[in-house]
């Protein structure tokens, strides 16, 4: 199977008014030339399926048997080949299948194997995510240089580990493999799971009935198997003298990814952007220059996408852009905002106001939860964001969508505020009138 092509696009306006600083850039990543998922594939893959078996999940009864239907779901769902385990997390973290602390090759037999081993799990004990994170760590240690892609169910908080031994296993795991985080009902600390996801570069959802796990796992799944490169990252050369302000995605979801900077070279560094198939992914750059003349040109950034070389081998360059930075007096041209960097801003402002909105909420200050929701009904309006739009319409009243006037509910669903929360930093790339 050859690799997938992969083509970088940079959008700004480089133009600064004498004085200016600040660059924005929306940098676009597209891989394509990707067999579908379910095409014979070359490349190496593990899969670690992470199920919580706490004492919890026998409430309701049906909870325990949707997320072993879902394991078993996904567990089919795997290629041949693929090696994978099935583990148990509670108290501590266990292995389902196979009963080694190792990962097996996908196959007819193994697979029946681990769906039979599933239906033996019984749910008991507490629960501690960095145990089972850590199991799986082990688990895809003999597998660095293919796709390693765990996923991750939980129904409650971790209360058997403090906030710092979670933390302590997040950074000693980072990198090593992406983790997608699934909460299941309602008794779960989005901020917590979104900690692990965003650490492990995931994603993070909540799947409020147990009867949707099974469509859940096996999309996860699906898409796992539809990766084809591992361990992409971007690289960002800035200019002596400059700073780099940030690094974030802003498609398919915000995530900044200032603090996973990794040093490389003289005025580089790597951010992680994890596995790819066919897929298209923007991020937002901000760089800050000293100012220079009326109309000198100075490349701002030099970015990168960069695959490590297999086994200490030579990197390999996927794709390359510039940003750039020129002075002039010409107000017309410094004052132009490039679509696509104005849309990306409210996108992430849109998050912001949203997750800052549901805190203020719970910590009963009434007045910033309405101003701050109020704020993410007029972005999500402006930029046509149906998805999360429907969502805030569940939490608040909406009096005027483009002025942002809303009232809270009195009432609001948990699961729906849950839902709100967790796909908050969702985005999408067009807005009314076009990018």
């Amino acid at each position: 199977m050859s690799d997938p092509d992969f083509t970088l696009t940079i959008d700004q306006n480089k133009y600064l008014p004498e004085g200016g600083r600040e660059v924005h850039a929306i940098v676009t990543v597209e891989a394509s030339g990707v067999p579908a998922a379910g095409a014979v594939r070359t490349t190496s893959a593990a899969e670690v399926i992470i199920i919580d078996t706490s004492g919890s999940m026998d409430y309701p009864r049906t909870k325990m048997s949707a997320a072993i239907r879902a394991a078993q779901t996904a567990v089919d769902a795997l290629r041949d080949g693929v090696h994978f385990a099935v583990v148990s997390g509670s108290a501590r973290a266990r292995m389902v299948y196979p009963p080694a602390e190792q990962l097996v090759a996908a196959d007819a037999r193994t697979r029946h194997e681990a769906k039979a081993a599933l239906d033996r799990v019984r749910p008991a004990g507490g629960t501690a995510i960095g145990s089972w994170l850590s199991l799986a760590d082990r688990l895809f240690a003999p597998y660095q240089g293919g796709i390693r892609h765990a996923i991750l169910l939980t129904d409650g908080k971790n209360q058997h580990e403090s906030p710092e031994q979670l933390d302590a296993v997040l950074k000693d795991c980072a990198g090593h493999f992406v983790c997608d985080c699934r909460g299941v009902g309602t008794d779960w600390e989005v901020a917590e799971l979104r900690k692990v996801a965003s650490t492990m570069l995931g994603g993070v959802d909540i799947v409020a009935s147990p009867a949707d796990l099974v469509t859940d796992f096996r999309a996860m799944t699906e898409a796992a198997m539809g990766k084809a490169v591992a361990d992409v990252s971007l690289r960002v050369w800035t200019p002596q003298a400059a700073r780099l302000r940030f690094v974030k995605q802003v498609t398919p979801t915000v995530e900044d990814l200032s603090g996973k900077r990794v040093e490389a070279g003289p005025r580089a560094g790597d951010y992680p952007i994890g596995a790819w198939g066919a897929e298209s992914r923007d991020y937002h750059i901000s760089v800050e220059v000293p100012p220079g003349m009326i109309g000198q040109e100075l490349r701002a950034a030099w970015v990168k996408l960069v695959l490590p070389g297999a086994k200490g081998g030579a990197e390999q360059v996927l794709a390359t852009g510039n940003v750039l930075a020129e002075w002039t007096d010409d107000e017309a041209q410094s004052t132009r905002i490039n679509p696509k960097v104005a849309h990306f801003t409210g996108q992430a402002e849109l998050a912001d106001a949203i997750q800052q909105g549901l805190q203020a909420r719970k910590d009963g200050d009434l007045d910033t939860a309405t101003a701050r929701l109020g704020r993410a009904v007029a972005l999500a309006h402006e930029s046509g964001n149906e998805a999360i739009a429907g969502l805030l319409d569940k939490v608040v009243d909406v009096e005027d969508h483009a002025t942002g006037t809303v009232r809270l509910k009195k009432d609001v669903d948990k699961a729906d505020e849950m839902s709100l929360d967790t796909r908050s930093s969702k985005t999408v790339r067009t807005r009314k009138g076009g990018v």
